[in-house]
């Protein structure tokens, strides 16, 4: 990665200029490890699991209810 700065007139830097592959890396790494906390997250809480089907039941109703 070969970044570059836009700085002002102290040198103070502002800005960074990435080539656009490594900004869509660096990107993609970043939705991966937002990915790995919330897994992470949810591993750590009481989970309640239930068949696809109560699933589904369940969100129909709630969506009814939202469109009312």
């Amino acid at each position: 990665m070969k970044p570059q700065f836009v700085t002002d007139d102290h040198g103070k830097k502002l800005a960074v200029i990435l080539p656009i592959n490594d900004y869509n890396r660096m990107m993609n790494e970043l939705d991966e490890l937002e990915d790995i906390k919330l897994y992470d997250v949810a591993k750590k809480s009481d989970q309640k699991f239930i068949d696809a089907e109560q699933a589904f039941k369940e969100i129909d109703k709630k969506r009814a209810v939202e469109q009312m």
